[in-house]
């Protein structure tokens, strides 16, 4: 299993962070889309490091188009030399219209054809095919030399993997379908994953003739872990409202009705609404905190994520990795490798 850390949106820091994580021992690190863009920190870390695969968790694909990712994830695979992820989610409506202010409808068949559209703008990069790409939602039909970058830039690594986040089976079955690997939500629990997430996936793969093998699953990421009591209620605490956040969006109210838990999002959504954030929290119970996230000591959390998840996913990244005592995690991560 490949265990990956993250790079913070701080361009100063960004840097000497890659290198830390690579020194650590993770295979990769990601950054999120949040109140900075997820991509400049990427180009830093390729910089300063010389394996570490590099990728977005995620960035918000429907804020932009397929010729603008595909320049991106070009330029960043090319930079890299072969180590760029490209992980994209599509938001929710509210964030897309109101935030962005870009177009929103159909998301999961938008996104499918946006995959499609950015594999078909690089291979006429890559190999000379006409660009002759007709969808319902994004049209690509011009590209002249002057604006066709050297194909020899990333012809010895080939395109970036696409990674494709979602919750809803519709998403879900498009990344199974277009995508090499997904990047499970971390609002998210085994129950879910393996009643729902997987098949979704296994019909998206097989709409494409394909089977799940080389497929890669980004596992869940809640951990709740600390050296001492205070530590370890400090990260209950954070991850309880995290938790709430998630689950205060309708669009994931899926996820708590298969464990009987769907009238909270009601209660949690109404909370949202009333900006009581810290209050939302609190209708995170134990059994709820404990189904979502690993709650243990740092040397019981791998054993614990391989008991759940070890047979289904490759990769995993922590959603907030304990940092405090190195001593007590860095085995963690030599656990998950091997296992």
């Amino acid at each position: 299993m490949k265990v990956d850390g993250s790079i913070g949106n701080d361009l100063t820091k960004a840097g000497a962070q890659a290198r830390d994580v690579e020194a650590a021992g993770y295979s990769g690190a990601w950054t999120a889309e949040t109140a900075h863009d997820p991509f400049f920190p990427l180009l830093l870390a390729a910089e300063h490091t010389d394996k570490l695969e590099v990728g977005t968790s995620i960035a918000v694909a429907f804020a932009r188009n397929p010729m603008t990712l595909a320049n991106i994830g070009w330029d960043l695979q090319s930079f890299s030399k072969g180590r760029f992820m490209l992980g994209l989610g599509s938001q929710i409506k509210p964030h897309i219209t109101k935030r962005f202010s870009m177009e929103w409808s159909h998301p999961a068949a938008r996104m499918r054809e946006m995959i499609v559209a950015i594999r078909a703008i690089w291979d006429t990069w890559l190999n000379g095919t006409p660009l002759n790409f007709r969808g319902d939602f994004y049209t690509h039909t011009l590209m002249t030399p002057f604006f066709t970058p050297d194909a020899a830039e990333i012809a010895p690594y080939g395109p970036p993997k696409i990674y494709l986040a979602g919750v809803g089976e519709l998403m879900t079955e498009v990344a199974g379908e277009v995508c090499d690997g997904f990047l499970c939500h971390g609002f998210s629990t085994e129950k879910y994953m393996r009643e729902v997430t997987l098949p979704a996936l296994a019909r998206g793969r097989a709409k494409a003739g394909k089977t799940m093998e080389g497929f890669e699953i980004v596992g869940p990421s809640f951990v709740v872990t600390g050296s001492n009591d205070k530590e370890l209620a400090d990260a209950a605490t954070g991850t309880r409202r995290q938790i709430a956040f998630y689950g205060s969006t309708p669009a994931y109210r899926g996820v708590l009705d298969i464990h009987g838990w769907g009238g909270v999002q009601d209660e949690l959504n109404t909370l949202s609404k009333q900006g009581k954030w810290a209050e939302m929290g609190d209708l995170i119970t134990d059994e709820m905190l404990n189904t979502f996230a690993v709650v243990a000591e740092p040397e019981k959390v791998a054993p614990e994520l391989i008991s759940r998840y070890g047979d289904v996913i490759s990769r995993i990244s922590f959603y907030a990795p304990y940092k405090a005592d190195p001593g007590r995690w860095l085995p963690v991560i030599d656990t998950l490798k091997r296992g």
